[in-house]
């Protein structure tokens, strides 16, 4: 199984370990793309303060995330895993997984990055501010950005697994599943049962918590039918929704009667 996941827009400090080694990071097919986005970024932050905190779309509180993206290629790198932070990660709750759940996590979680493009829980990368909705002016929206690189490499990634999208929509425009891959995708909404409203800290949370779940269990599905009743035996209420044609994701609604 391979798992999309979108980043949190909060993160914890880089710390003081090692500085990136580029090099190093997973799907090395991105990383020219990779060394693109982070030299116009560095560029960016580097320059005007006030231009770049407009592009990046930062109030006047988050003012320091501009200088501390101009010291991305020397801060401490720590592994993504515990660099992103907020409700879905928390409730993932990755430090705390038995050792055989951590390395399904290794093998099958791919976080999507406007600087990173994707990259897996274990890569090591500093702390940054830069969402895949970003404009940055050599460049465009990092959304269409990413899509050429995304679509020679991930096909790739996801091998014959099935693909358990949990992105957001500006992440997942960076890439689109395709043919036989999208035909084992499934995506998931999160809904309120009494009212099937989506809440978005609730939606978040949830995920966090069907991935954990399916990383606890060692359950192993092969396909999006095998995952509904994967997670129907983990006490979820599931309801799936075929698609009409080959070559399409699958739609799954996670229903939850409690918000919280």
């Amino acid at each position: 199984m391979l798992v999309l996941l979108p980043p949190s827009e909060g993160k914890a400090a880089s710390g003081r370990g090692a500085p990136l080694k580029p090099e190093s990071l997973s799907l090395p097919g991105l990383a020219a793309a990779r060394e693109t986005v982070l030299g116009e970024l560095v560029e960016l932050c580097a320059g005007d303060e006030e231009k770049a905190r407009e592009v990046l779309g930062l109030s006047e509180g988050l003012r320091g995330e501009v200088a501390k993206n101009t010291e991305l290629r020397t801060a401490g790198a720590r592994p993504a895993g515990e660099i992103y932070t907020g409700v879905l990660y928390d409730a993932l709750d990755l430090a705390s997984l038995d050792p055989a759940a951590k390395k399904r996590a290794a093998r099958s979680l791919l976080v999507f990055s406007g600087l990173w493009g994707a990259v897996r829980v274990t890569d090591r990368i500093p702390s940054y501010r830069c969402s895949m909705g970003v404009r940055l002016p050599a460049l465009g929206a990092l959304g269409a950005y990413w899509r050429t690189p995304m679509a020679e490499v991930l096909p790739e990634a996801a091998g014959d697994r099935l693909v358990l999208d949990l992105r957001s929509s500006a992440y997942a425009a960076a890439w689109k599943p395709k043919g036989e891959v999208a035909g084992r995708t499934a995506t998931v909404r999160v809904l309120h049962a009494p009212t099937r409203k989506v809440v978005s800290h609730f939606n978040k949370a949830t995920k966090g918590r069907i991935v954990r779940s399916l990383l606890a269990s060692g359950t192993a599905p092969e396909g999006p039918a095998e995952l509904v009743e994967a997670l129907r035996d983990l006490g979820y209420e599931v309801e799936a929704e075929a698609p009409a044609k080959a070559g399409r994701p699958w739609s799954l609604d996670v229903l939850v009667a409690e918000i919280h």
